[in-house]
C-alpha cells in the first residue's frame, strides 16, 4: 500500500495531538507534533532570557534560530512521541501553562515559522507520517493526500486542557485556561504568516461530542478510502 502524508490541523486543545498519535499507532505511521516544536522554541526563549514577561527579543531569537533543533523519539513503553530540544527531553516542560501563554506569539514570527516548516518538511520526505498543527495542510504539506481540520467549542477545549493539567498534578484554573484558549484562537487566526484556517480540501471534524473511539473509527474509515484510491 502506498504511504501518504496525513495533515491534521485545528484549534488549540481540541485533541489533535492525542488523535494524531493514536491514528499513527493504528496504521503504523510515524507521528510528529508540530505544535510541540513551537512550544520548544518558546521554552528555549524562556531558558535563554529571550523573553521577558511576554515581550520577545526578536533580534536575539533570530540570531539563535539556527541553533534550535527539535527532534522526536518514540517512548519505548507507551510508543508516544517525545519532544527533544537540542537533544534534551522537554516533553513535560513544554506542556506548562506558562509555555502555552507564550507559544502563539512565538509561532507568529515569520522567521520562526520558516525554520520550523523547513524542519517539518524534512521529516515528511519519506511520507508515511501523521503531523498535526495549525498550518500543516495549508503551508507545510499543501499536497498532503489526507487533510483533516478539527474543531470544538472553546469551553469544551478549556475543560479538556484543565483535566489534562490536573491529572498531571499541576495547579490549574479553568477560567484562566479558557481565557488562554480564546486568546490563542485570536492570535492563531489573525497572524500575518500562515494563519490558522481550514484548507479548501480538508475534511471538517467537530469532535465536541465525540468519544475517542468514534473519532478513530471515522479517521480509519477515511484513511482506508483515500489509500484505496492511491
Amino acid at each position: 500500500m502506498k504511504k501518504i502524508i496525513i495533515a491534521i490541523d485545528g484549534f488549540s486543545s481540541c485533541g489533535k495531538s492525542t488523535m494524531a498519535k493514536a491514528l499513527a499507532r493504528n496504521i503504523g505511521y510515524l507521528y510528529f507534533d508540530s505544535g510541540a516544536m513551537y512550544r520548544a522554541v518558546a521554552l528555549y526563549c524562556m531558558q535563554n532570557g529571550i523573553i521577558e514577561g511576554e515581550k520577545i527579543d526578536t533580534y536575539a531569537l533570530r540570531s539563535k534560530i539556527e541553533d534550535i533543533h527539535i527532534t522526536f523519539e518514540a517512548d519505548q513503553e507507551t510508543k508516544n512521541s517525545i519532544t527533544f530540544l537540542n537533544g534534551v527531553n522537554v516533553e513535560h516542560e513544554i506542556r506548562s501553562l506558562e509555555v502555552s501563554r507564550l507559544v502563539s506569539q512565538v509561532a507568529a514570527l515569520d522567521f520562526v515559522r520558516e525554520a520550523m516548516v523547513e524542519q517539518q518538511r524534512r521529516m515528511g520526505k519519506s511520507k508515511g507520517i501523521v503531523m498535526d498543527g495549525r498550518d500543516i495542510g495549508t503551508t507545510v504539506f499543501p499536497d498532503a493526500e489526507m487533510k483533516v481540520f478539527v474543531t470544538a467549542s472553546a469551553e469544551v477545549r478549556a475543560k479538556r486542557r484543565y483535566d489534562e493539567l490536573t491529572a498531571r498534578g499541576d495547579n490549574a484554573d479553568y477560567n484562566d485556561i479558557l481565557e488562554n484558549v480564546l486568546q490563542r484562537d485570536h492570535i492563531d487566526q489573525t497572524r500575518e504568516v500562515s494563519p490558522l484556517k481550514k484548507a479548501d480540501d480538508a475534511m471538517l471534524l467537530d469532535n465536541s461530542d465525540l468519544t475517542r473511539e468514534e473519532q478513530m473509527d471515522w479517521l480509519i474509515e477515511e484513511f482506508n478510502k483515500i489509500t484505496a484510491e492511491c
